[in-house]
């Protein structure tokens, strides 16, 4: 192994990590906050382009497409919840469509996913589970919100509370170590062996981005419906 290719492999975790680009009034913007709001800006044009000229009756490919995905996630929440479930469409969509697109930033060249930064991953774990916090005191009170911490039993309430403490915890950290790890393993092979393996694995980078997207949103849906509907 060549000399260049030792030393390429040694600063690969700087490579990896992120780093600060320009400061705004004296607070630094990391490159993962920049990542983030370029895919902000490329989700923002999609979704305008996708949902121009929508009809009734589907008479273009892209209102077929988004058909599709409002249908997948209905599924995704009727299995869950029944069809009372729909109405947290908005909410458990966005989180999809949005993760998959962090997910995919890695094929702009120069840019690595948002979720590779564990403060991205942890962002999304507390919000969500405060989102589900609320959604439980908003659908069933504060009296039944409260119950849910002494079910089946009083004795189990502070294991409940540490449960709802790990929820988030367990969200960022499945996210950030799939993608950290699929990330790390296509760089390796591409100072490696470039050209010929890391295109193969790339490619199956874009079936975890979309698995990754999904589990997260599945499990969200999952703290939803116990919130909403109880165990």
């Amino acid at each position: 192994m060549g000399e260049e290719k030792i030393a390429e492999l040694t600063h690969i975790m700087d490579h990896l990590s992120p780093h600060p680009v320009f400061e705004i009034a004296g607070i630094p913007i990391s490159s993962t906050v920049v990542t983030t709001w370029v895919m902000m800006a490329i989700l923002f044009v999609v979704v305008f382009f996708c949902t121009r000229s929508l009809t009734l009756v589907p008479r273009r490919g892209r209102q077929h497409l988004i058909e599709l995905f409002v249908l997948f996630i209905w599924s995704v929440l009727e299995n869950a919840m029944g069809r009372e479930g729909r109405r947290f469409l908005p909410l458990v969509g966005t989180l999809f469509i949005f993760i998959l697109f962090l997910n995919l930033a890695w094929f702009i060249p120069g840019m690595k996913p948002p979720t590779m930064d564990l403060s991205t991953t942890a962002a999304f774990g507390v919000t969500t589970i405060i989102t589900v916090q609320l959604l439980g005191i908003t659908n069933r009170g504060v009296g039944q919100y409260l119950k849910h911490f002494v079910t089946p039993s009083p004795a189990l309430a502070v294991l409940n509370v540490v449960e709802e403490l790990v929820k988030p915890v367990s969200l960022s950290l499945r996210l950030y170590g799939n993608m950290f790890g699929e990330k790390m393993v296509v760089s390796i092979l591409a100072i490696l062996v470039p050209f010929i393996i890391p295109v193969p694995v790339q490619m199956l980078g874009v079936l975890m981005a979309f698995i990754q997207a999904f589990v997260f949103t599945l499990l969200t849906t999952t703290y939803i419906a116990t919130m909403v509907q109880g165990h």
